[in-house]
């Protein structure tokens, strides 16, 4: 019933969509100028470099690149240099975005929130950006980044009402100023923070014994940091170096993509790295998927730190009751409050725009919508410019 049906499709390499010629929705006002394609053909790949050397070679059209050093370094190729492909950037949604690490709460070591904050101390996000990431990216503080419900400041009359019922179970920090996380010196061995950080695992006991440290069992403290490509390993290394000269031992493990996704849902990691969006405007089942505490004991749902709650689950209740805007900004800036503070989740980075190379056969709109990014809807094909570039 939609604009397009499946067409072609190779099992693991290819699937094509064929716009419905006589699709019932055709002539509605608001799907004027939209779904302009004939044939959408989207290509898989067995990694990012394949990808992207289709891209190069004039298999695929369009790319979004994810990889900052391929972005800062790789775009040199004969047909980006003579104007045949297109390298540009377009501004990134006003949508709540997180990227985020998950330590899995279901194992004992994870649960004191002095190791989570331990760990997060770990991560040099300056020398991280500056050397990994090629100036691009922010630094993440919350589950809510680039939206209004990001808590800031002390909380509002209105966020305490909802939080002073569960004062004796949520961190003090909940009622301070929004917890940030820590600036570094870019150094990428911040001594100052990992001293801190050595000293939080001590006041939750662990122990100094040799090169590890130890809890009252002798056992060692492991983190296994769950990675399914190159470029996270690549980004996950110097956390684990940090992580072992403060006496945890750190490991990664990389797995392919079937054996991650079973790993996440079935919750069998120590440390796992999710980016999500979920909408504009959250539903509290959206928020449930990620925060709720029935769905820390539910294999599918992206609940990966196993958060367990009767505050988080008020304040999601609170988001889905909510009357009018304000009621839903100051619900989930609450809620914001109470992850941030509980460490649950530690935020990481976000890209502000979407990095994109295109074969210069494209029209599109210059102004993108603040909500959304749908080349396959807004974009069409230009018969003039193809024609220029070869490829009419």
């Amino acid at each position: 019933s939609g604009p397009y049906k499946i067409g072609r499709v190779a099992a693991g390499q290819t699937v094509e969509y064929e716009r419905v010629a006589d699709y019932w929705g055709r002539d509605l006002a608001v799907n004027r100028g939209v779904y302009n394609f004939d044939r959408i053909r989207i290509d898989f790949y067995i990694n990012r470099q394949a990808a992207f050397e289709a891209l190069k070679k004039g298999d695929t059209h369009f790319r979004e690149e994810f990889t900052s050093r391929v972005w800062a370094t790789g775009y040199d190729f004969p047909a980006l240099q003579d104007g045949r492909v297109v390298k540009r950037e377009f501004p990134g949604e006003k949508t709540p975005s997180m990227q985020a690490v998950a330590l899995n709460q279901r194992r004992p070591q994870f649960r004191d929130v002095r190791v989570r904050r331990a760990i997060a101390n770990c991560f040099d996000f300056e020398w991280t950006r500056r050397v990994l990431f090629y100036g691009a990216y922010e630094r993440s503080q919350s589950n809510f980044e680039r939206s209004d419900y990001k808590a800031e400041g002390l909380p509002s009359p209105e966020e305490l009402a909802l939080l002073e019922p569960f004062r004796a179970e949520l961190p003090p920090e909940t009622f301070g100023e929004a917890v940030m996380q820590p600036v570094s010196d870019g150094s990428g061995h911040d001594r100052k923070l990992l001293r801190a950080a050595s000293r939080l695992l001590a006041e939750a006991g662990w122990k100094r014994a040799g090169n590890f440290v130890v809890n009252e069992k002798g056992e060692r403290l492991r983190v296994e940091m769950l990675a399914e490509d190159d470029g996270i390993v690549r980004l996950l290394s110097p956390w684990a170096e940090n992580m072992k000269t403060i006496g945890i031992d750190a490991s990664i493990r990389q797995v392919d993509s079937t054996q991650y996704e079973q790993r996440q849902s079935n919750f069998d990691f120590d440390f796992n790295l999710l980016a999500w969006s979920i909408g504009a405007t959250p539903t509290a089942d959206g928020l449930e998927i990620l925060y709720e505490s029935r769905m820390a004991k539910t294999p599918g749902m992206r609940n990966y730190p196993g958060t367990e709650s009767k505050a988080v689950d008020a304040l999601i209740e609170a988001a889905g009751k909510a009357q009018s805007r304000i009621e839903l900004v100051t619900a989930l800036k609450a809620l914001d409050r109470v992850l941030r503070a509980r460490l649950d989740w530690i935020p990481t980075y976000y890209l502000a725009n979407h990095r994109v190379a295109y074969w210069d056969m494209f029209g599109f709109p210059e102004q993108k919508p603040d909500f959304g990014f749908p080349v396959e809807a807004l974009w069409w094909f230009d018969k003039d410019k193809a024609a220029k570039i070869g490829k009419g």
